[in-house]
């Protein structure tokens, strides 16, 4: 979709109800009712964070979204394709603060480029134990990235009409961070495995661009 028509739609979107839960789980992972159980305790004490979904145009003035591919490190979301962001620090006067921040230093997009036009449904990741706020925000302006290269292997520039693809819904086999492999709903993105809480805002986000496209 052209950009100028896109930035006219989602004008609107804050007039219209988020799809919440019910578009998140339909691309819930079958184990997370157990984890969730599992971590009842761990709520009480869960860490925040903030992401952003962006969406932008790329040099055909067509609509794009960024995601990134996270490097492979010691951790639970090692090598998982994400939103830029990351946790709420002490300087950060909110969770859109912290999304915006951790934008600028994982793919270098600055902040006064960007306007956040809604806030989406909080997930809850079980085995890192953070409360993720996302956002959905715009830039006006076709931009240059510039990754962070101890955290992001990798810029992913997903295409509206590709995201728009009922085909990119797959079922997958995956290793999750306790080490069991299991059948899962996901999203086939510019050939990235994308599943768990990413998949879940995705979800939502599609849901959402929907009612407005």
């Amino acid at each position: 979709m052209n950009f100028d028509e896109f930035l006219l739609r989602i004008s609107k979107i804050k007039n219209i109800p988020l799809p919440a839960e019910t578009s998140q789980f339909k691309m819930v992972p079958p184990f997370r009712k157990e984890l969730l159980k599992r971590h009842k305790e761990d709520l009480k004490y869960a860490k925040k964070a903030g992401v952003l979904a962006l969406f932008y145009p790329n040099k055909n003035h067509e609509t794009s979204l960024v995601l990134i591919l996270r490097k492979t490190y010691q951790g639970v979301h090692s090598a998982q394709v994400g939103f830029p962001g990351g946790k709420l620090e002490a300087h950060d006067a909110s969770l859109k603060d912290a999304a915006l921040r951790e934008t600028f230093e994982e793919i270098g997009v600055p902040i006064h480029c960007i306007e956040v036009l809604s806030e989406l449904t909080e997930v809850y990741i079980p085995p890192s134990n953070f409360y993720v706020k996302p956002y959905l925000g715009v830039s006006n302006k076709k931009l240059s990235f510039i990754k962070d290269e101890s955290e992001v292997e990798a810029i992913i520039e997903i295409s509206l009409k590709h995201f728009f693809d009922d085909a990119v819904i797959i079922s997958k086999k995956v290793t999750t961070s306790y080490s069991v492999e299991v059948e899962v709903p996901a999203f086939l993105l510019n050939g990235h495995i994308v599943w768990g809480a990413t998949a879940m805002i995705l979800s939502e986000i599609k849901d959402l661009l929907k009612q407005l496209m």
